[in-house]
């Protein structure tokens, strides 16, 4: 491994190229779809970035590009790499570029929700209208579901603190009742025009410091560790309340198991 990282943006993108190549050369090979950072969201592509991609293969081929990564290791030899799901991998290359891929045979495609992302690569049978996916992307929750929920996961967090199960009380508290928090502040608040404070549809905590300046003030006291759990709770409870009709009882009891956690 390098002693420091020098990934570019153009880094990536030669990366991705560098696979395309390779991929190009096998016959069982249909395209590469860049997804992330690197496929339609560029404008936030920065030395951070990794490289998210899947790669799709025709019917028959999956398991060998699962079992065997020397298509991957062409475009750069790699380090260390595991099967994270039953369709893909991460790994790390020698350079410190890391990698999140699914391969897919056509058919598995179409029920896969996905983010837009572009072809850097594909065979002309492959429809380009495929960089978008069939299925729909995760529904937004309801204002009501998301302050229902935020409010039980204190209550939770609070008794399991109480408990003395600190690390699930925190858990509950600073990630569960967090995300549905920053959720309902999300509907009231415009979406930013910033290419790098994009939402990512499948979790609302990624750039929120760039999304939404008024969160990221609280952040430190709504995520500020195992040890903070309570104040975390408090912090939590007055910001719906200061945005909903926070039931009176909910929000005593919330504070009452706070008091004697």
């Amino acid at each position: 491994m390098p002693a420091t990282l020098s990934i570019t943006p153009q880094v990536l993108h030669d990366r991705l190229a560098s696979l395309a190549r390779e991929l190009s050369t096998r016959d069982d090979a249909l395209a590469l779809l860049a997804l992330g950072s690197v496929g339609a969201e560029t404008g936030r592509l920065d030395a951070w970035s990794d490289l998210d991609f899947f790669v799709l293969v025709r019917d028959g081929a999956k398991a060998c590009y699962i079992g065997n990564l020397d298509w991957l290791a062409a475009a750069h030899p790699l380090v260390w790499h595991f099967q994270n799901t039953a369709d893909g991998h991460k790994a790390l290359m020698a350079d410190g570029v890391f990698c999140e891929f699914a391969v897919f045979e056509m058919h598995e495609l179409r029920r896969i929700p996905y983010a837009p992302g572009r072809f850097i690569w594909r065979r002309n049978e492959v429809d380009e209208a495929l960089a978008c996916a069939q299925q729909s992307l995760p529904a937004r929750h309801s204002a009501g579901w998301l302050v229902g929920e935020a409010l039980s996961n204190l209550i939770i967090g609070l008794q399991r603190h109480a408990r003395g199960e600190k690390l699930a009380a925190m858990r509950m508290i600073q990630v569960y009742a967090l995300d549905r928090v920053l959720e309902f502040l999300e509907l009231r608040q415009s979406g930013s025009s910033d290419a790098y404070a994009a939402r990512d549809p499948f979790n609302v905590d990624r750039r929120i410091e760039l999304r939404s300046a008024p969160a990221a003030l609280d952040l430190p006291n709504w995520a500020g560790g195992y040890k903070r759990s309570v104040p975390a709770a408090l912090g939590l409870l007055a910001v719906l309340e200061a945005h909903t009709g926070v039931p009176a009882e909910v929000a005593g009891h919330i504070r009452m198991l706070a008091s004697m956690a």
